[in-house]
Formats: structure tokens, C-alpha cells, sequence
């Protein structure tokens, strides 16, 4: 559905506005469907970033201050939720042996198979574009990333 019939507002200062409009509108509709498939599994969508980055340097521990780097939105508090994913038995956390000061983050195997079927699941975040051919989503990765430059 269009922009315009998905707000009710059929003008705009300019067609960057209403880009702009529209990719925010868009990036809430996308939050919206992952946190609802997130809520089937008990976790939110900050908790699904740090699994995700968890796996993504498995078995190689990181430490919290290198997820909170990493994670999409930088407002949250990774210690935080590596605790409650530590109480959920997904994740393992130990002292880092080089530096007592730092904290060492694993993914645990519970969190490695609940990703495996987070991710067989038709509302997976991978599946949220099946719209786009290859080629539509890599032009849309190459105008997000010139977006951001």
C-alpha cells in the first residue's frame, strides 16, 4: 500500500519528505512484525540483536561493551539484557581472562537452537522482503547506506 493510503496524507513538501516519511512509517511496520514473532519465543527484539550477534562470533566469546557496538539500537542496555538472557540459560557469561574488568559473552546451545527456529519460521526478519527480487533489495541496501554517508 502506498505511503499516502497508509497515512491518510496525499501531500508532501517534497519527494524527500516523503521519503523520509516513508521509510520511518516502514521501519515501525518492520519493528512491529519481528517483535510480534519475538514475543512467541519469549524475547524481545534488543534480545534477539545480542543472540544474533552472539552467534555471529560463535564460539569466539565478546564482550558487553563490544554487543553494545554492535547492536541496532544503541540506546539499549546490553549488560542488562545479557542478564536476562543469562537467566533465560541462552546465553554464558564469565570473566574475560586477559582483562578482570571485562565481562565474556557466549551464545549457550538453547540459544543457538532457538535462533535455528526463529529463523525456519515464515515471519523470520529475513523473510519480512520477499517482495524485492535480489537485485531490488541490493539497490535498497546501496540507497540506505548512501542515506546514512
Amino acid at each position: 500500500m502506498r505511503i499516502e493510503d497508509e497515512i491518510k496524507q496525499s501531500q508532501f513538501v517534497s519527494e524527500r519528505h516523503k521519503a523520509t516519511v516513508n521509510l520511518m512509517f516502514t521501519n515501525n511496520w518492520l519493528v512491529d512484525r519481528i517483535k510480534d514473532s519475538m514475543k512467541a519465543h519469549d524475547i524481545t527484539l534488543q534480545q534477539y540483536n545480542v543472540l544474533r550477534i552472539l552467534r555471529g562470533s560463535h564460539p569466539k566469546p565478546i564482550s558487553t561493551a563490544s554487543i553494545r557496538e554492535r547492536m541496532l539500537d544503541k540506546m539499549s542496555d546490553a549488560s542488562r539484557i545479557v542478564d536476562r538472557l543469562v537467566k533465560k540459560d541462552l546465553v554464558c557469561r564469565s570473566t574475560c581472562p586477559n582483562d578482570k574488568r571485562l565481562v565474556d559473552v557466549t551464545i549457550s546451545e538453547a540459544g543457538l537452537a532457538l535462533l535455528s527456529s526463529i529463523d525456519e519460521e515464515a515471519t523470520s526478519m529475513r523473510d519480512l522482503l520477499d517482495q524485492l527480487s535480489e537485485a531490488e533489495a541490493q539497490t535498497l541496501n546501496v540507497l540506505l547506506d548512501k542515506i546514512r554517508n
